[in-house]
């Protein structure tokens, strides 16, 4: 079952061409899938798989108390990893073919207002190299939209400041070009001259635009413990993920006014159903607002 899974991923990573992160997430679910297969179902071949066995597998993790959300997308790796070995002729059959994906409990994401995002972004101190990184980042996080993946996957000659845009390789490896506003150009420039020499190391060169203390490329870990301390600086209570500035930015820009296929655009969605879900967030906070000062309400 190994050598079937390490087939697999290879053709995830040159046919499909998928994210790094993409990939990992599904070679963990699936190693949790044959784990299940092997010890509690003693399956040792995937030709003898039958659509019993991943109900039962699918039962397992909602005893855990798993998401839907993590059911649908084990649902989704089995069901990819089936069809890739029935389409190889490893085994003849797709037992997945009937299974159901969870219905999906629709959640609107956590957003700041605009004064805990002032507040967020004013939080790092621009008297040593490591604020000035941390300024560039929140204030490009913002004024973009991007993954936090896409963040540090960013290299010095993505930032066209000049120009005002910054280009970013997203999921599925696909290029977008999204414009920067002044406040982030700025900041990214000055941590460029004054800010980024400092993390550069004689023993690694890295062309990263965000670099860590070793002078390599920040990682998302790194990242987030950097966001989650500033958010304790900043006093917000609200419980923030790396994602909550990218929430933010696609709802302020709605709520002002912007077009959703240019939304959809700047975040790279592919369909804009996943974009919609911002609009949303503005009705739940128009009526908020509603409530609070109409003398009728």
């Amino acid at each position: 079952m190994e050598l079937q899974l390490k087939d697999f991923t290879h053709f995830l990573i040159v046919e499909k061409g998928l994210a790094q992160n993409t990939i990992i997430s599904y070679e963990r679910d699936l190693k949790s899938y044959i784990d299940f297969l092997l010890k509690v179902e003693k399956i040792t071949n995937l030709q003898d798989v039958q659509r019993l066995q991943i109900v039962h597998f699918l039962g397992h993790l909602k005893e855990q108390g798993k998401s839907s959300k993590t059911l649908a997308r084990h649902v989704a790796s089995v069901r990819a990893f089936h069809q890739f070995l029935f389409r190889e002729k490893v085994v003849d059959q797709d037992p997945s073919v009937h299974i159901d994906t969870p219905r999906l409990e629709r959640t609107l994401p956590k957003v700041l207002n605009l004064k805990e995002v002032e507040r967020l972004l004013d939080s790092p101190k621009s008297n040593d190299h490591y604020g000035l990184r941390d300024k560039a980042m929140l204030e490009l996080l913002y004024a973009t939209g991007i993954r936090v993946s896409e963040l540090i996957g960013l290299n010095t000659g993505d930032a066209h400041l000049s120009m005002g845009f910054v280009r970013c390789i997203g999921k599925g490896n696909k290029e977008r070009i999204i414009p920067l506003g002044k406040t982030a150009t700025e900041s990214i420039q000055k941590y460029l001259d004054e800010g980024r020499p400092q993390f550069v190391s004689k023993k690694h060169k890295d062309d990263a635009l965000f670099l860590n203390h070793h002078g390599k490329r920040l990682t998302r870990q790194g990242f987030w413990k950097i966001l989650k301390r500033l958010t304790a600086e900043a006093g917000i209570q609200k419980e923030l993920t790396p994602h909550t500035l990218r929430h933010s930015f696609a709802t302020h820009l709605l709520e002002n006014g912007a077009d959703l296929r240019a939304v959809q655009e700047m975040l790279g969605h592919a369909d804009i159903s996943t974009t919609q879900i911002y609009t949303h967030v503005t009705k739940t906070r128009l009526k908020d607002v509603y409530s609070q000062f109409h003398p009728r309400a």
